[in-house]
């Protein structure tokens, strides 16, 4: 089975996704399952996992729903308040909906300490009592921080999302490969090979400007713990479902047919327990 690991469904509101400025223009709108499902299957792709990309429990109960509606969702990563007191009773609740696979916080836009904090780190701990997995969203200064979180919970799945987003746009790789290889020695943590032409130039970048983040990245997590996703929408600033696609399959071409079932749908259900 081949699975894309990670895309966004939103009904478009500017106040709800700020964060899509003007220049963001193209994704300013609403994308939703009868979207996606004809560019999978063009692609020869079996099935998806749908991320949050809005902070509130009516972004999971709108993502679950549409899984429920469409069986080519495979699983659903929601939004859960982490640091609330009752987190426990509200996972409780949501372990009736397995579909539901895990959570995620937009830690990109926090300080790197957020995720470090007391509150923070006991919601993380009922997350893994409760065989729910983690996607850490960051950029390349909060890799240090993601270690420290990481370290204190041996035995919970992460993964994380876009590389850390490293900048690839003016080719900076030495101090994001520092931190990313302490990462990748994390057992537990495994990373997804996605959203990289957002950090790229969106209108001006060639294949080749890819491969040595996807070489350090290979290196630090190996073909094992290495999951593809293609951020759709997000990734139509810069290329189409079929342009994002083709970056990594020319990338890992030359891999066995094993490892290439593995990054392309094996790994995401092994991590998410498809």
């Amino acid at each position: 089975m081949i699975i894309d690991a990670h895309q966004h469904f939103w009904k478009y509101q500017s106040e709800t996704h700020a964060w899509i400025n003007d220049s963001m223009q193209v994704i300013q709108k609403d994308f939703l399952p009868e979207d996606l499902g004809p560019l999978l299957l063009d692609n020869g792709i079996d099935g998806c996992i749908a991320v949050q990309a809005d902070q509130s429990i009516m972004e999971t109960k709108f993502l679950v729903e549409l899984a429920a509606q469409n069986n080519w969702i495979k699983a659903v990563i929601g939004w859960i308040d982490l640091k609330a007191i009752d987190i426990e009773d509200q996972l409780i609740y949501w372990k009736q909906t397995p579909i539901l696979k895990g959570f995620r916080h937009i830690l990109q836009s926090e300080e790197p300490d957020f995720m470090l904090s007391s509150d923070f780190l006991r919601g993380i701990a009922v997350l893994q009592k409760m065989n729910y997995c983690y996607e850490i969203l960051i950029y390349p200064h909060h890799l240090p921080a993601a270690l420290l979180l990481v370290k204190q919970f041996p035995e919970m799945r992460f993964v994380i999302d876009h590389l850390a987003k490293p900048n690839i746009k003016n080719k900076q790789i030495a101090s994001w490969q520092e931190e990313i290889e302490k990462l990748g020695q994390q057992k537990n943590v495994f990373c997804k090979i996605s959203g990289m032409v957002t950090e790229a130039n969106w209108k001006n970048w060639e294949a080749s400007d890819f491969e040595p983040y996807l070489t350090v990245i290979k290196n630090a997590f190996g073909l094992d713990r290495l999951i593809y996703g293609s951020d759709w929408p997000v990734c139509l600033v810069a290329a189409d479902y079929k342009e994002q696609y083709a970056i990594y399959k020319q990338y890992f071409s030359n891999c066995s047919p094993k490892e290439k079932e593995n990054l392309f749908g094996g790994n995401a259900k092994r991590f998410y327990q498809i």
